[in-house]
């Protein structure tokens, strides 16, 4: 058995921030991760994917930008060299899968396929997006489908109609990529987050984290359960706006959420209206914050703007697998944490992790990288230095009262 003071599980680019903190305040660590520095970058991404953020905003604890294209977005093998040299030097341990973490005394054992861990403090680091998350429901069989983890590019799928399921990032994304290549595609819509590329000549980012909106704290909400639940932002990482106008402008057909499937038959629901307009709603409440903020700090920007409603076509409630229909379905539903691997009891009886501001009730066991862990922007690249220096003082704090009690 080998000993460390903290074991951190993933090296994606929040276990590397947390590394790269608790290397500043002396904690001796270690970081293990299942396959490569930035595994799920390498994996889990389409090939034509980049950031939905700007460069500006590539921040993390000791690095910043700076090359010369600050408002471009990075492409998926600039994001891993990123990460891959920002690792340099960093304690980690590649090819190490960790099967279980249990409690031990004062501290936990982390056991791997390859040898245990005995440490006084754990931080859970494989973040928010370990799996898709894919609904139960059965399609025939012989249909091809695929999550947004596993699509790559449209040639692999087979000729004809593609669902997708899901309008967030993802399935926007994706949606526009079929539709470009000359499928059929429709888009089946739930719940989302309409937003522009741009809002009065800047970045809708900018407008994001220059008001404070995305350093907004998790115990300053008043519906935390909501916020840690809220879709992803429909943007692309290009200087354009993709949204459900521009995808019906080139031929995708937009129905309403996946229903079921019956008789060959997809169903859907009929509330693509409802959802569109509570969307469009948002974003109009959204741009008057902007405003009112940007009267308030005397900012310059172009004149206030508006966009126009999403044009809800006539309800379409099914449509048919195969025979020339829907020949093809991407999940593009999002993805879950897998913490199957923690048997210490932190997990509610769905299986999520329960923590306040990644501090979970076990001592010195922490997480970080889930959705408004402790800022709106805790799932974005830009977000998990705040989180990172946060938790490694916690954790310190936490090291020095043990240490404390021993005397």
């Amino acid at each position: 058995m080998r000993h460390t003071t903290t074991v951190v599980i993933g090296a994606g680019h929040c276990g590397l921030a947390m590394s790269r903190c608790l290397a500043a305040l002396s904690v001796d660590h270690v970081v293990l991760e299942r396959g490569q520095v930035a595994h799920s970058w390498r994996t889990q991404r389409w090939d034509s994917l980049r950031l939905l953020t700007p460069n500006w905003m590539t921040r993390l604890p000791g690095h910043a930008y700076t090359g010369d294209d600050p408002d471009g977005y990075l492409d998926m093998p600039g994001v891993v060299r990123l990460l891959e040299d920002y690792a340099t030097g960093a304690p980690v341990l590649t090819g190490v899968t960790v099967t279980s973490v249990e409690s031990y005394g004062q501290g936990y054992v982390v056991r791997t396929d390859r040898g245990t861990w005995q440490a006084r403090t754990v931080v859970v680091a494989t973040g928010a997006a370990a799996a898709p998350a894919r609904p139960a429901v059965p399609l025939p069989p012989g249909t091809t489908t695929v999550t947004a983890a596993e699509y790559r590019n449209p040639g692999q799928l087979p000729a004809g109609g593609v669902l997708v399921v899901g309008a967030s990032a993802s399935g926007i994304q994706i949606a526009d990529e079929l539709a470009r290549s000359g499928r059929p595609v429709t888009l089946a819509v739930g719940e989302h987050v309409r937003l522009p590329r741009t809002y009065r000549g800047r970045d809708v980012l900018w407008w994001m984290d220059a008001s404070g909106l995305l350093g907004e704290r998790w115990d300053a909400v008043p519906d935390l359960v909501r916020a840690r639940n809220l879709p992803s932002m429909q943007l692309v990482g290009a200087p354009r706006t993709l949204d459900l106008n521009t995808l019906r402008s080139q031929g995708v057909a937009l129905v309403g959420r996946l229903a079921g499937v019956r008789d060959g038959m997809v169903q859907f629901s009929g509330s693509l209206a409802n959802v569109c307009a509570l969307a469009d709603l948002k974003l109009g409440r959204l741009l008057d914050t902007f405003d009112a903020w940007a009267d308030r700090a005397g900012v310059e920007a172009e004149a206030p703007q508006r966009f126009a409603p999403t044009a809800v076509p006539a309800p379409v409630l099914s449509a048919r697998l195969g025979h020339g229909g829907i020949e093809s379905v991407v999940w593009a539903t999002g993805f879950r944490p897998d913490l199957s691997f923690l048997t210490v009891p932190v997990l509610d009886r769905k299986g999520r992790v329960v923590h306040d501001g990644g501090v979970t009730r076990e001592p010195g066991l922490y997480v970080i990288g889930l959705p408004f862990l402790r800022r709106r922007k805790s799932t974005l690249i830009d977000g998990a230095d705040a989180d990172a220096r946060d938790l490694a003082d916690h954790l310190v704090d936490h090291l020095d009262t043990l240490a404390r009690r021993a005397s």
